[in-house]
């Protein structure tokens, strides 16, 4: 059946005009579509602004496809700062059609190309930025107490809660630069790209932040509703080189990647302090390396860390709780430390490390420190247990312990670099300047013509030396704890290295194996030697006992001036036999107890010698004063009878070649004996004037030498 004519024009006809009103309803939509866009902006414009201190400018907005919007461009400015905050040449996004008829538009997959991220600070402290995470309060604000110092809970969660905010579900930035400039520092970031999907971060940047760049790649999730994140950081080409701390601490850091994790916070406000805030997460880091001049010589490099952390920050307060494990290598350490601010610096410190085994623990030691007993090989497990604190308002409260605890079975099977048994036999020492440059090789050992035996020393040397440097040292196992904490706070009363709190086992180490370099790395390392020695040589394998220990440091310390040139050529005055004959052309076996006090006095400085005498020859009074202290010490602890100390002659008579070096004063008008300064006999003050001296000798006959302090030669306490 065909149409008519008639049929077939009213069927072109009805199809034409269900056309027009298809294009005409579209056209209405959209003209509606953009009017909704413009109004749905419009909101997000109010929204910002009503929130935020700002005036936001977006450029021309259309539809480019059916759900995909472009913005040509936008700028936030602050309204106090009238500075510009953040440009954007060109935005892109996807929007919900449903969503934006329906009054709540909802955009997606934003793109954001040429933009730009300026912040600033001046001189004032006035800013372009920080209303991003101050909040408004309609409450009244409650006086703080200043004196407590900046509340950095505050401040951070803060600063957390406006970057959980911000963190868009999904964006594409193309091209981001971010800056900040103030009067101190400058940064520069310029991200190429930087994508965020459904919580996923990925990106590259350029990074340059006071002069130092790093070139680096970050990848990770961010939670916002859960408050989480989990970031790696990581240097693409080159390890990463952390700005600030060099300006700041003289320190320079760095590392190969680094990963952040924050599981969650707890913030509790309060109105006095302001709140505090308590996070949870880890951080770990592949070839970490810290150098600082006082840490150690050479950079200090950790190949792999991680730190589980429970944190707690309030004002001028923070701490890691119970709870945290720190992971170093193979090493698993449970510290915890308080530190608070104000209104002096306070710091308390516990740490305590799972028991591990003996090759683990030095293989795990990081290098730059403790190279020197790195490879040492053994049985058994160690653990070690550190408990400090100080309040800077009171130093001379500081309390440390410290202790490394091996298991029964421990055992070492191989020293690691240096072989610290060759102390038990003879062998080669090596004596340095203060330069570090070597001046004489010697031998430790009766091959040396020169060496001296314990027992043919005049045992009033041995009862001095104990008296003055270590009245422990036949009873200790290498450590005096409370000399060396009231060395700690004279070092932190004049904020440097001033005493060193060493023991006789401690100088024998130093001097043997160890360089004159004095930072913390290399007393760490000297201290677990002393150990070592201690506790394994001595202590369990009884193949090194304590009179060669003192042997040795007899036969290598220095005692003399350095450029002093023998006939035979060698230099320098090293060991007791030399000191005999450089100061009295005296054998060891024949020195009196007034000249054991004298030599005994230089060891500390033994280049000042000759500042000792005064124009007539005669020892000053700060040197007599030292006798008299001494002897008197000596005395009480019945290393000389009363006798000997009364007929103690003051007068040194110099009969070897150190007479001809003398510094003449041009006169000592002090004839008296002076009070001297006590504190440079340390640890006499703190360990002998606490009754925990050396051990008393048997009394002496009247006429002879007196017993030595320690045992005979051979012997063991």
């Amino acid at each position: 059946m065909q149409l008519s004519r008639v049929a077939k024009k009213r069927i072109l006809y009805a199809l034409g005009g269900l056309a027009a009103v298809l294009v005409l309803g579209l056209v209405l939509f959209l003209w509606k579509r953009q009017q909704l866009l413009t109004y749905a902006l419009g909101e997000v414009k109010t929204r910002v602004e009503r929130k935020y201190p700002v005036t936001l400018t977006l450029g021309r907005a259309r539809f480019t496809g059916l759900k995909t919007v472009e913005i040509g461009g936008m700028s936030l400015v602050p309204t106090a700062a009238a500075d510009t905050l953040l440009t954007a040449r060109r935005l892109q996004a996807s929007l919900s059609l449903r969503s934006l008829f329906a009054g709540r538009p909802v955009f997606s997959d934003v793109q954001i190309e040429r933009a730009h991220l300026t912040a600033r600070k001046d001189a004032s402290g006035a800013d372009n930025f920080s209303f991003l995470y101050k909040k408004k309060s309609a409450a009244p604000v409650v006086p703080r107490d200043t004196a407590l110092g900046r509340n950095y809970g505050l401040l951070l969660n803060q600063v957390l809660d406006a970057t959980f905010q911000s963190v868009p579900g999904e964006a594409d930035f193309r091209q981001f630069v971010v800056s900040y400039a103030s009067p101190r520092h400058q940064i520069l970031l310029d991200m190429p790209r930087l994508s965020f999907e459904d919580g996923e971060v990925k990106g590259q940047l350029t990074a340059t932040v006071d002069s130092v760049v790093n070139e680096l790649g970050v990848s990770g999730t961010i939670e916002p509703g859960d408050d989480a994140l989990n970031l790696r950081l990581f240097g693409v080409k080159n390890s990463v080189q952390v700005p600030y701390v060099a300006r700041r601490f003289g320190a320079l850091i760095s590392f190969d990647t680094i990963q952040v994790q924050l599981t969650g916070k707890d913030f509790v406000a309060d109105d006095k302090t302001g709140g505090q805030l308590t996070v949870r997460g880890s951080v770990a880091a592949r070839n970490f390396s810290l150098y600082h001049k006082r840490l150690a010589s050479e950079d200090i490099v950790i190949r792999q860390g991680q730190l589980d952390f429970v944190a707690t920050l309030g004002r001028g307060t923070a701490s890691l709780d119970p709870g945290t494990r720190a992971v170093l290598n193979q090493l698993v350490f449970h510290p915890e430390i308080a530190v608070r601010q104000k209104p002096r610096f306070a710091v308390s410190l516990k740490v305590d490390s799972e028991p591990t085994a003996v090759n683990d623990f030095f293989n795990s030691l990081p290098s730059g420190i403790f190279d020197v007993v790195s490879g040492t090989q053994g049985t058994g497990t160690l653990a070690y247990h550190l408990a400090a604190s100080v309040d800077m308002a009171q130093v001379d409260s500081l309390k440390l312990t410290s202790s490394l605890v091996p298991s029964k079975d421990f055992s070492i099977t191989r020293f690691g670099k240096e072989d610290l048994s060759m102390i038990e036999r003879e062998f080669p020492f090596t004596a340095y300047n203060d330069k570090g440059d070597s001046l004489r090789t010697f031998t430790v050992g009766p091959s040396n013509p020169d060496f001296t035996p314990y027992a043919e020393v005049s045992p009033f040397l041995p009862a001095v030396i104990q008296t003055t440097e270590d009245p422990q040292f036949f009873k200790h196992h290498g450590f005096m704890e409370k000399a060396f904490v009231s060395a700690a706070i004279a070092d932190i009363k004049e904020k440097r290295f001033a005493r060193g709190g060493s023991t006789l086992s401690m100088q024998l180490v130093k001097n043997v194996f160890l360089s004159r370099e004095k930072t913390i790395g290399r007393k760490a390392e000297e201290m677990l030697m002393v150990w070592l020695i201690e506790n394994w040589l001595v202590a369990r394998t009884h193949t090194l006992t304590k009179e060669r220990m003192f042997e040795i440091y007899l036969n290598i310390v220095e005692w003399g001036p350095t450029a002093y040139k023998w006939p035979s050529g060698k230099r320098g005055v090293y060991g007791v036999r030399e000191a005999a004959l450089f100061y009295y052309a005296k054998q060891p076996s024949e020195l009196n107890l007034g000249e054991c006090l004298y030599l005994a006095s230089i060891i500390p400085k033994p280049k000042y010698y000759r500042e000792s005498f005064n124009v007539y020859g005669e020892l000053r009074g700060s040197t007599r004063w030292f006798f008299r202290f001494i002897a008197d010490i000596m005395q009480d602890k019945g290393l000389i009878t009363p006798a000997q100390r009364n007929n103690l002659n003051y007068s040194v008579s110099l009969q070897g070649p150190a007479s001809k070096y003398i510094v003449r004063a041009v006169r000592d008008t002090a004839r008296t004996v002076q009070p001297g300064d006590t504190a440079q006999f340390a640890p006499l003050n703190l360990i002998d004037l606490l009754n925990t001296g050396a051990q008393p000798a048997p009394t002496i006959p009247e006429g002879s030498a007196p017993a030595s302090a320690a045992p005979a030669p051979g012997s063991r306490p």
